[in-house]
């Protein structure tokens, strides 16, 4: 039995895919940006839009009852492979001693010019 949890952002009925889907004990989330419930991006630093993502995800798992240390891996798309730095920076302060296996791939494009960053994340409850 699947339960889903749905953020409210536009893309989510248009598109129809959930924020996050919880299928007995395994939580994913679909690729998440810096995009509030307003519609609006968040930040302008790939730093700043990749701690909202997190914070973002974290909502989305504590809907399950999980949180962080549940999260066994990441995978990052970002447009500015040589911004991995920062993205890289605010990983380590939202997993450091969880340390999921990651992958960060540099992409073309998003949806929203805008955007700099987008994550996915699996978790094991």
């Amino acid at each position: 039995m699947a339960e889903n949890y749905y953020t409210g952002t536009v893309w989510e009925k248009q598109v129809a895919y959930c924020r996050a889907k919880k299928v007995g004990n395994l939580i994913f989330v679909a690729g998440t940006t810096a995009v509030n419930e307003n519609g609006e991006i968040v930040g302008t630093t790939v730093y700043e839009q990749t701690v909202f993502v997190f914070k973002k995800i974290q909502k989305a798992l504590q809907h399950f009852g999980a949180d962080l240390p549940q999260v066994v891996r990441t995978r990052i798309y970002l447009l500015d492979i040589s911004q991995f730095s920062k993205v890289a920076q605010a990983h380590k302060e939202f997993f450091e001693g969880i340390d999921p296996v990651s992958t960060c791939i540099e992409v073309s494009k998003f949806v929203s010019p805008d955007l700099l960053v987008e994550i996915e994340v699996d978790a094991v409850q």
